[in-house]
C-alpha cells in the first residue's frame, strides 16, 4: 500500500483534500496529515512516503523549502504542490513528475494527479529520477522562488509590547533576537533581557517578516540578523550562536535547509 504525507495549513482545506485523496484512490495511505512545513518535513523524513501532497504557502517552512530538502533526505518520493495562486503555475509543474492543484481542487483534477501519480508510484525507473526532477525545476524556478513567499495581507510588526514583572516593555522588532515558546505564550527574548507576550509562538509566523525572522525549532523563531554563526552536530542539528546574546539555540534537522547558503 503506497504511503501518502499531507501538509495544508488550513483545516478545512485539509480535511477537503483527505477526503478527496480517499475517494479518488482509497489505496492511498496518509500516514501524516499536517499543518505546518516543519511537521511535514519531519513525518517525510520518518516515513519516507511514496507520495506527498504540499501547501506552497504554510508556516515555518514552505512547500517549496521542503521539496528542496527531499531531494536527498526522501528522494523517491512524489510531489504535488497545491496552491490558492495560480499566477505561479509553472510549465514544468505539468511534468510528469511533479504535479500543481489550483485550490479549491476540483474531484477530476484530483483524479488525473492521481493517475499520474499511480503511474510514478508503480514504476520503480520513473520514481527513482524525482531527485533530479526536482533539482531541475527548483533551477527554472530561479529567483521567482522568492513568489512563493507571499506577502502577507498586513505589513509585518514593527514593535510590540510585552511584560516584564510589573513592567510592560514597547520593544522594536528589530531588537529581537528571537522568540521562545512558553506554554500558550511566548518569550521574547532581545541584548537587554526577556519579556513574556501573551500570545502563542505559532500565531507569530503570520505577522513577523518572513525574510529576517524564520522558525527553526518548533518553540523557536530567530531573528537572522541576530544571528553570528550556524554549526552542525554529528546527528544534523544546527547550533545558533547569537551576537548580543550568550546562550546557543538548536536547530531541528528539518529547519537546516534555511541555512543551506551560509
Amino acid at each position: 500500500m503506497p504511503k501518502c504525507v499531507v501538509a495544508e495549513d488550513e483545516n478545512l482545506l485539509r480535511e477537503a483534500l483527505l477526503e478527496q485523496l480517499q475517494k479518488a484512490w482509497p489505496d492511498l495511505d496518509v500516514v501524516a496529515a499536517c499543518d505546518d512545513g516543519a511537521s511535514a518535513l519531519e513525518a517525510i523524513i520518518e516515513y519516507q512516503p511514496d507520495v506527498a501532497f504540499l501547501d506552497i504557502r504554510m508556516p515555518g517552512l514552505t512547500g517549496v523549502e521542503i521539496a528542496e530538502a527531499m531531494s536527498t533526505s526522501s528522494p523517491h518520493t512524489q510531489i504535488v504542490f497545491v496552491t490558492a495562486y495560480d499566477q505561479y503555475a509553472i510549465d514544468a509543474f505539468e511534468k510528469g513528475a511533479i504535479d500543481y492543484l489550483l485550490k479549491p481542487v476540483s474531484y477530476d483534477r484530483m483524479c488525473a494527479a492521481v493517475k499520474r501519480l499511480q503511474t510514478r508510484v508503480n514504476n520503480a525507473s520513473l520514481a527513482g529520477t524525482q531527485a533530479n526532477v526536482v533539482s531541475q525545476l527548483l533551477a527554472q524556478l530561479g529567483v521567482n522562488q522568492n513568489a512563493f513567499n507571499l506577502h502577507k495581507k498586513n505589513e509585518p510588526l514593527v514593535w510590540l509590547t510585552a511584560s516584564s514583572g510589573n513592567e510592560t516593555k514597547l520593544i522594536m522588532i528589530d531588537d529581537v533576537a528571537y522568540f521562545k515558546a512558553d506554554n500558550k505564550y511566548t518569550v521574547v527574548m532581545t541584548a537587554q533581557g526577556e519579556a513574556l507576550l501573551r500570545k502563542p509562538i505559532r500565531e507569530l509566523l503570520d505577522v513577523l517578516d518572513p525574510h529576517t525572522f524564520k522558525q527553526i525549532h518548533r518553540s523557536t523563531i530567530v531573528n537572522f540578523k541576530a544571528i553570528a554563526s550556524v554549526a552542525r552536530d554529528d546527528g544534523g542539528k544546527g547550533i545558533v550562536k547569537l551576537k548580543n546574546r550568550p546562550e546557543t539555540l538548536s536547530v531541528s534537522q528539518p529547519f537546516m535547509v534555511l541555512f543551506r547558503n551560509m
